[in-house]
Order: structure tokens, then sequence, then C-alpha cells
């Protein structure tokens, strides 16, 4: 009998252990709850003999991952009960290929929190259910033949939140399926009719973002629920900044000051930060994203950072050198290349050899934060970091955080490379 037979069985029970309960057995009993939500789950500290249900998360089983040979994803990924499980049931729930997206963005984190400790802020929220240390769990809250099962209030409630995560993403990930399938339609429709292929109009607002990344189009126009037109710019792939950006001098302005700067009679609002126009007919709107087209003339920006205090004969020798290596870069033949220093080494306390930052660390995330802010408002296309480690590090992180590409140099069999550090590195 395979897992999802036994799962929607009549009586169908399955077992996991008892003690402070995680992630991994949580997001698994919510997973076989959504399946079936009359399975009995009970938890213990050992398997009962001759057990005839599933087994997870313990018992040195098939969806157990304690005993040494356990199994490790083909990206080094450890596996958890959750993704041992996912694997047998994502494909019933989702189909192959977005349960194979589910896994990677959403069960792999998790198994990897529960096999590692990496930090997971939705691990964190679901181990808060535990009791804390000196706690007597309540005996009310949950009937006797609940107890019985080795449930408690937290765990049950632990399993309902959990539960909810699950359906709300299973959702969004049909979802964004049906977005992508209803964009191709319309892409391929366009095609057909002509016109300015760098503007996509939708009959109806669909997400789209990911799915027009590595596409030509600019802009997207789609009917407002307010009434009138939306239109929103798209981001170049790997990148914080749009494809094309609306004129300067139309940012933040609203009705009468907008239709003056535009010259479009149903223009009604620019936000402020260039994500966001609203026009009254469609026509103004195709006409608004043609106009800024027709006026763009952005040179992309890589931002090159230094270490301070090196001198500077020969930091300008090597800025001329590092600036012809960054031009070689596709698509980057005429960037603009902004040299900034990193922050000054902040006072230490130092004790012989080894020393340790003497500033306190709010104070010290803020140093940084302010730096970062400095670089993100030259809006580079990415960020090249030829400096010292412990200056480097700290800014290459918060970078990282705002999904900003990160560039440095390497050698490899003698040859010297531009590369971009990989995600999730």
């Amino acid at each position: 009998m395979g897992l999802l037979e036994q799962i929607k069985k009549p009586n169908a029970k399955a077992f996991t252990h008892s003690g402070k309960f995680h992630a991994d057995d949580v997001f698994s009993s919510a997973l076989l709850l959504y399946l079936n939500p009359q399975i009995t789950i009970t938890r213990g500290n050992r398997v009962p003999e001759e057990y005839d249900g599933i087994v997870f998360d313990i018992g040195r089983g098939r969806y157990d991952h304690h005993q040494r040979d356990s199994r490790v994803r083909e990206n080094g990924v450890p596996y958890a009960a959750f993704g041992l499980l996912w694997e047998e049931l994502g494909g019933e729930i989702l189909g192959g290929t977005l349960a194979q997206r589910f896994d990677e963005e959403f069960v792999q984190p998790l198994d990897k929190n529960d096999n590692t400790g990496e930090k997971n802020e939705l691990a964190s929220l679901i181990g808060n259910f535990n009791p804390v240390w000196d706690e007597t769990e309540a005996a009310d809250g949950v009937t006797e033949e609940e107890r019985d099962r080795g449930l408690s209030v937290g765990f049950l409630r632990a399993v309902q939140v959990a539960g909810m995560v699950l359906e709300n993403k299973f959702a969004r990930y049909r979802a964004d399926a049906r977005a992508d399938e209803k964009i191709n339609q319309v892409l391929a429709m366009q095609e057909t009719q002509g016109g300015d292929a760098r503007i996509l109009v939708l009959p109806e607002f669909v997400p789209c973002q990911k799915r027009l990344k590595e596409t030509d189009i600019a802009f997207v126009i789609f009917p407002s629920n307010r009434g009138g037109y939306c239109i929103q710019p798209q981001k170049k792939p790997d990148s914080m900044n749009y494809k094309c950006s609306f004129p300067k001098q139309w940012l933040g302005l609203e009705n009468e000051e907008l239709q003056e700067a535009t010259g479009l009679a149903s223009a009604g609002f620019c936000h402020k930060g260039g994500f966001l126009m609203t026009v009254g007919d469609e026509a103004d709107a195709i006409r608004a994203c043609g106009i800024s087209l027709e006026e763009y003339e952005q040179k992309p920006v890589i931002v090159c950072l230094w270490d301070a205090g090196e001198a500077q004969e020969t930091k300008n020798c090597e800025r001329e050198e590092t600036e012809h290596m960054l031009r070689q870069i596709p698509d980057m033949t005429d960037a603009q290349i902004c040299h900034m220093t990193l922050p000054h080494l902040p006072d230490l306390e130092e004790q012989g050899m080894y020393a340790e930052v003497a500033m306190e660390k709010e104070d010290w995330k803020k140093y940084i934060k302010e730096f970062v802010k400095q670089i993100l408002e030259c809006k580079p296309e990415a960020v090249y970091v030829t400096a010292d480690l412990f200056a480097a590090y700290p800014v290459v992180h918060a970078l990282r955080k705002k999904h900003m590409p990160v560039l440095m140099r390497a050698k490899k069999e003698g040859k010297t490379r531009i590369v971009r550090l990989p995600s999730g590195s």
C-alpha cells in the first residue's frame, strides 16, 4: 500500500515523537491532516510494537532522519521528516513542477533548520508554542482521548497554525501557476496584435513580475479596482532597478500637477518611489509608457568599494584596472563606476593580537545600515568589493539581505575573473 493510500484509508493513524516539538514534526502532522483531517496522530517516546500506522521523525524508518545514513538531497540539503513525506506526497498536491519548487522554497529551509539549527523565522514561531522551561503542561484544553495520545494544547495549536500556513501556501502556488498561464496567453495574443513589445496591457490584474523579468517588457498596464488604469514598471533580471523608469519630474505628483508635467489629461498619480502610476484611460496609460521609454537614458551603475586609508597613488592605478575589468561584464560597457570607501575601522578593545569592536551592537548595526543606504542611493546594478574582509563582510552581508548582487575578484587556473557571489552563499 502506498503512503497516500495509507493516509486516506479509514481509521488511518500516524505516530511521531513526544517531548519538545519542532517545525519538522509539526508540519509533517499538518501535511497528513491536510490530506486526511480524520487521521489519528499519536505522540510518544517509543513506537508501539507491531504498530501498523505511519511512523515519522522517530523509529529510524523511512520517514525518520536521525540515523547515520539518513538521506541528503543532491544539492546537499539533508532531508528531515517533513521533506521525506513531501517527496512522496508533494506531486499529489501540487503536481511535479510546483511540488519541486515548493520543496526548494519552503520545505528545504525547514529541513535545514531541523538538521543544522540554521535560523528560520517560521521554525522559531512554531517552536514558541512549546511551554516555557518552568511551565507545567496544562491539562485543560485537550480531551482525555487526546491526552492519552500524548497530545498537548501547544502541539495542537502549532499544528493548527502550520495547517493554515500550508493551505495558504498551496493556494498561492496554484494561483502563481494560473497567473503564469494567463500571462503566456496574453503574451501570445500581443504578438499577433503588434504595438510596442515593451508595453503589456492586461485585461485584469495578474501577478507577473517574476514571469516578465526575463522578457523585454518594461511596463505593465492593467485596470485599477478604483477605476482607471495602473502602470507598473518591471525590474531587470537579478537587479533592484527597473528596465525603464518614469521621468524624475513626474515622481510624487498627482492630478493637475501631474497632468501639466505629463501632458496627459487623465493622469492621476505617480508614486514618489516610481513603482506605480495611475491614469484615467488606457490610451493615456500607453502614452505615459511611451514617453517614459523615449526619455529614459540611464546608464547602468556599479559601485566599487575600497579599503579606507589606502594610498591614493595605488588606488588610482587599481581603479583604472578595475574599471576596465568591470566594463567587460555583459551589458556594462558604458556603465558608470561609482567609487566608495568602506567605513573606517571603529575603536577596538585590544588584548594583544586579539581585538573586538568597542562599539555597541546596535550602534554597529546602525553604522553599517547608514553606509549601505548610501550605496543603494546610487541605484547600482551590482556592488564590486575589493577590500579587507573584516571591513567588507558586514556590508556584503547587509547588501545580500537586500538582494543586491555582489561581485568579487577570483582566480581560477591563473586567470582573474569578476565573479558574482552565488545566491544563498
